[in-house]
């Protein structure tokens, strides 16, 4: 059961739980690529992973979800611990890094949540589809996402593959002799055209190059997220 809390941090917990009406990781995102968003009542959810691999925090406008195996009440302590007000808690680096090192997880950055929705009709260029698994970026995926496919075009790379929750998520990368000729956005937009469901992205808020290539192809951002990778 998830649970949520609703006061400010630093309060008194008791009976700043709720019975939230979905359930799990899965409910929410796909809520949240159909526009249904949790509310923003300042409240932290704690939803149980639905794998192994993936733990982490999600932030969407005034309110935030913990997908852990852990007790809630733990999680809300480690917030109530964090000297700031509530919308900023679950992305505060002692918080953080609290659950860094209760689970023994690991992390790299907190990236900038992008979806699109579907596209039918041509391809905007042409893809070839690959197995080869030697290059970076497909490697890079395969450690974090599921039944990973890859497309090749001239001058860069589409990764697709089962990432958060089973989200389909999508990354690419652009040689560097063919960068700044629109291909990023290009190979984005193809993605939303591979996919036949709502496609996510996860940038870097600092990466401004790839940030507008995605954004020219029609993602939205929709919150921000900090994966915690297994080290196990």
């Amino acid at each position: 059961m998830c649970r949520s809390l609703g006061l400010p941090v630093g309060g008194d917990s008791s009976g700043s739980f709720r019975r939230c009406a979905v359930e799990t990781l899965r409910d929410i995102l796909d809520g949240a690529a159909h526009g249904v968003f949790p509310p923003p009542d300042g409240r932290t959810t704690v939803v149980p992973q639905l794998s192994r691999r993936d733990a982490g925090v999600l932030n969407f406008t005034a309110h935030a979800v913990v997908f852990l195996d852990e007790d809630p009440d733990w999680v809300y302590a480690q917030l109530g611990r964090v000297d700031c007000d509530m919308y900023s808690a679950p992305t505060h680096p002692a918080f953080l890094a609290a659950l860094l090192a209760h689970t023994g997880r690991t992390a790299e950055t907190v990236d900038a949540m992008l979806l699109a929705q579907p596209r039918e009709g041509e391809l905007p260029l042409p893809l070839r589809e690959i197995t080869d698994a030697g290059h970076p970026r497909v490697a890079y995926a395969r450690k974090r996402r599921d039944d990973v496919r890859v497309w090749r075009a001239d001058g860069g790379v589409l990764v697709l593959g089962r990432g958060i929750g089973g989200r389909l998520e999508v990354s690419v990368e652009v040689d560097e002799s063919v960068r700044g000729r629109g291909l990023g956005r290009q190979l984005v937009d193809a993605a939303r055209y591979l996919a036949g469901e709502p496609v996510w992205a996860q940038v870097a808020p600092g990466n401004a190059r790839s940030q507008r290539a995605f954004q020219a192809a029609g993602y939205v951002p929709v919150g921000s997220e900090l994966l915690m990778l297994s080290t196990g």
